[in-house]
Order: C-alpha cells, then structure tokens, then sequence
C-alpha cells in the first residue's frame, strides 16, 4: 500500500495547473512525488524518465510507468506532439543542453513546465555579498562540491533566454518558502515555476 504523500508547494502549484485526463511526461520525475497524486486523482497518462535506480524502485511501487533514461539523449524518440504536458521542474539546473532540451520538449509537448532555484533570491545574493561564500539555500541545498546543479540562474535570465528563444512564457508563478510571491520575483522568489509554449 502507498502512503499518502504530502506535495510541496511547487507540486501543488503543477497539479493545479494540469488538466484533468492530459497525457503527462515528467522528466527527472524522482520517487513519483508528482506523478502519483496526478495520476490518482486527475487520471492522467503518465511517463516518467529517471536515472536514479532507487527513484525509479519507488515510482514501480506507485504503480507508475518510468523509464530509465537520461533527459538529454531521450527525448527525440517520441514523435511530436505525444503529451499535453512535459515537467521539468528542478532538473533543468542539472542539464547542460537546456536550449535542446526545452527545444524537444516543446515539440513533443503542447505546453511545458519549468521549474527552478531563483539563484537571485535575497537570502543567495546575501551570503556571496556578505559571506563570501556559495550560497546554500532551502531550494539550493548543496555546498560547491556536492551539487548535481551545473549551472545557476535567476527569473530575469530565464525570462530574457525565452525572449532570445521566441519562447512564450503563459504563466508564471513565484513561490516562497511556504506561499506564492506577488511583487519583486526576481528578488523574493526562491523557487520558480514557468508554463512555456511556441504557439
């Protein structure tokens, strides 16, 4: 039996976006945080792609269907248009081809959510400014050594990259620590999560 999982902030932002019945592609999709109330509750069809053998174990015990497989090299096997919605959400700092891995997103999904660490956020640009050191924060955990993250960026880059792409962002929503940030995002927000499409 799954217990019942409790959804961060950012997944319950996701969930609410996605439409009951879609077809869904999570990648970096971990133990099925996500994709299992998604897939309880909205009846949504499900795929994931993962790395982690552990991660990929949980998913199996949801009853979700995951491939093993790396994001970067994977995504040209499905045709376009197969899902409603790809996630990307906190896995893009992981990547080191975002521009191809958006690009394919797109094209195999009608709409694609991001989701990413403000490396802007007060409390980072507090600890280079002041401290001198890598900031380590509740949305970037890790010290310099041991961080999977490849690279860093903030809402501003992120925005100024979808304008450079021709990539339109049609929703926006800036998270807190524990509710969603109205004013100054690129300052405030310490997660971010972005709906993109081409049309």
């Amino acid at each position: 039996m799954v217990k019942a999982i409790e959804m961060s902030l950012d997944h319950k932002v996701i969930y609410s976006i996605i439409e009951k019945g879609s077809r869904v592609l999570d990648l970096g999709c971990g133990k099925g945080e996500l994709l299992y109330p998604l897939v309880r509750d909205k009846l949504i069809r499900a795929q994931g792609i993962e790395l982690d053998d552990k991660a990929i174990q949980e998913c199996v015990k949801k009853g979700l269907s995951v491939f093993h497989d790396d994001i970067e090299s994977s995504l040209n096997e499905f045709p376009d248009n197969s899902f409603d919605y790809v996630i990307l959400n906190q896995s893009m700092q992981q990547v080191k081809k975002v521009g191809d891995v958006i690009h394919e997103s797109l094209r195999i999904g009608r709409k694609v959510i991001v989701g990413f660490p403000n490396f802007a956020y007060f409390r980072s640009r507090f600890m280079l400014f002041f401290r001198g050191k890598s900031p380590v924060t509740r949305s970037l955990p890790y010290l310099w050594f041991d961080t999977p993250n490849v690279r860093f960026l903030s809402v501003t880059d992120f925005k100024n990259f979808c304008k450079e792409k021709n990539i339109r962002i049609v929703e926006a929503h800036y998270l807190g620590e524990k509710k969603q940030i109205r004013f100054c995002p690129n300052l405030l927000a310490l997660n971010v999560i972005f709906v993109l499409t081409t049309h």
